[in-house]
């Protein structure tokens, strides 16, 4: 029943025999390139935040490691094939034949996204990664590599990763934090004597 309402879900977002090339080329661009607002969005958290805005960013990347390592240990327990591996709907970019469920793209944006949402200085940052995972979500469904059930998963993967990280953040936090910081004191020292970044 549940992979009936996946199969005929997925039929109705996915794109049809000659689809519009505008419609095929924003969905390549939002599948395939809106995951990179993450590390662009850490990394200016780190350059221009606050102390306590740069601990949430390492909450957040840790959040999306625990994702990623989650998906891996679902995969092996449970393959389930893509559309283009069933023979189902049309395909529009190239990918791996491995598990579906849970899709990465959607964990490591929802993951990230939810961490910097549970903290008040990062709330914004996280809904704005999240509003973004919406259309990445839709454009890897339409363009054949994922089914929808996968984007719900990944949003429960997400939920579990971030609240590891945020529960066990006491444990690694300060450990990972200054070796860190250590090293970006070195490398951008001019940036920071210069009033570019903050110290």
């Amino acid at each position: 029943m549940l992979e009936k309402l996946n199969t005929t879900l997925f039929l109705l977002i996915n794109a049809p025999a000659h689809a519009n090339g505008v419609g095929v080329g924003l969905a390549i661009f939002c599948a395939d390139y809106l995951v990179f607002s993450i590390p662009l969005l850490l990394v200016a958290g780190w350059l221009y935040g606050s102390a306590t805005v740069r601990r949430h960013a390492l909450e957040a990347f840790v959040a999306g490691l625990i994702g990623l390592a989650l998906n891996q240990l679902i995969g092996l327990f449970w393959q389930h094939p893509r559309p283009f591996m069933i023979g189902l709907g049309h395909t529009l970019i190239p990918h791996a034949a491995d598990s579906s469920f849970p899709s990465d793209h959607m964990t490591l944006m929802c993951a990230v996204g939810l961490s910097l949402w549970l903290h008040v200085r990062t709330r914004l940052a996280g809904l704005a990664l999240l509003l973004l995972a919406l259309p990445v979500a839709w454009a890897r469904i339409y363009l054949g590599v994922h089914f929808p059930l996968d984007m719900l998963g990944a949003i429960a993967v997400a939920g579990v990763s971030a609240c590891l990280s945020r529960w066990s953040a006491p444990r690694y936090l300060d450990k990972l934090h200054r070796p860190i910081d250590q090293l970006y004191r070195l490398v951008f020292a001019g940036a920071i004597r210069a009033g570019w970044v903050k110290p």
